[in-house]
């Protein structure tokens, strides 16, 4: 489905942003916006638009999505509210950016993504727009669904349930419908979750910090038996890491942790931690000891936290 924009159409409604003119009211009418947003990427994509992004492919802008995703993602552990309002439009624009070379490609326009959502999110919810409403906009589940007085694990229980029956072809397995381009930390935490509602999980976080220490073991083993030349890690100790790595995401499900978070905080504090001890040497940290080193990195986190014991 195409959608014809005029020039007439699109010169229009961008005349305040190009003279930077106040002419918007402070309560201007968001449907009016975003069509006004899709005109202007009509607009740049166009004829006599701008080469860059006129140059543009599905593939070649995929790098900045995931860029604005993080952006966001940091917009919001900072609780600075203009930064994000500012990254949430960069990604809106990426949005309207897939759409606008979908829709010259004749597969979809903006319209459809947007009528897609909606039904979508009217399906999944029949708890709140009710089971008639939810059946209308394409809800096949054959049995009924609990939507009274239900809590938040059992709105997902409803919301697997239905995104199930949307799926044309049945799956081989539970785990299909996990996205296997996500993000490696991602994708785990979502395996094991899957997994532990088809009951494979341990009984008790006891047993993780057992398999921890199973796994730390495995790991010194392949390590002690690697034949790797200098600079490559052996298969083996590849995937001993990894098992490790894929151990502590599922310790950090069961503690209610977001993994990604958990490490992007920590991420925070080494680099707040690693600047304090540039700063308090008078010379290149490379020219240092490693008691000297550490003596600093000390330092660091005891100003940091004063409380905090100076171990690592």
């Amino acid at each position: 489905m195409k959608t014809t924009v005029t020039a007439a159409g699109i010169l229009k409604p961008i005349v305040y942003i190009v003279d930077m003119s106040s002419e918007r009211p402070p309560a201007a009418d968001s449907a009016a916006l975003f069509a006004e947003a899709v005109s202007i990427m009509a607009r740049l994509r166009g004829p006599d638009g701008c080469p860059w992004d006129r140059e543009q492919s599905f593939d070649t802008i995929r790098k900045y999505t995931l860029e604005e995703c993080y952006e966001v993602l940091d917009a919001i552990e900072r609780r600075h509210w203009t930064d994000l309002c500012e990254e949430l439009g960069d990604l809106l624009l990426q949005v309207i950016f897939y759409a606008q070379m979908a829709n010259e490609a004749g597969h979809f326009s903006i319209a459809d993504v947007i009528a897609g959502l909606n039904r979508k999110l009217v399906r999944r919810h029949p708890h709140v727009f009710g089971e008639e409403a939810s059946m209308a906009a394409g809800n096949a589940v054959e049995s009924p669904l609990e939507t009274e007085d239900i809590d938040s694990f059992q709105v997902l229980r409803n919301w697997d349930a239905i995104k199930r029956a949307e799926k044309t072809q049945p799956a081989s397995s539970a785990l299909d419908s996990i996205p296997r381009g996500l993000p490696a930390l991602l994708e785990a935490a979502k395996l094991g979750s899957r997994a532990q509602k088809s009951g494979f999980d341990w009984p008790e976080v006891e047993g993780i910090f057992a398999k921890l220490e199973e796994e730390t073991e495995e790991l010194r083993q392949a390590i002690r038996a690697s034949s790797a030349t200098a600079g490559v890690a052996s298969e083996e100790v590849v995937s001993e890491v990894g098992d490790l790595l894929f151990t502590l995401v599922n310790l950090a499900r069961r503690l209610h942790v977001e993994p990604e978070f958990a490490l992007r905080h920590t991420n925070g504090k080494f680099r707040r931690r690693f600047a304090a001890m540039e700063a308090a040497s008078v010379q290149p940290l490379e020219s240092l000891s490693a008691a000297q080193l550490e003596s600093l990195w000390s330092q660091a986190k005891l100003a940091e936290s004063p409380a905090t014991s100076p171990s690592r």
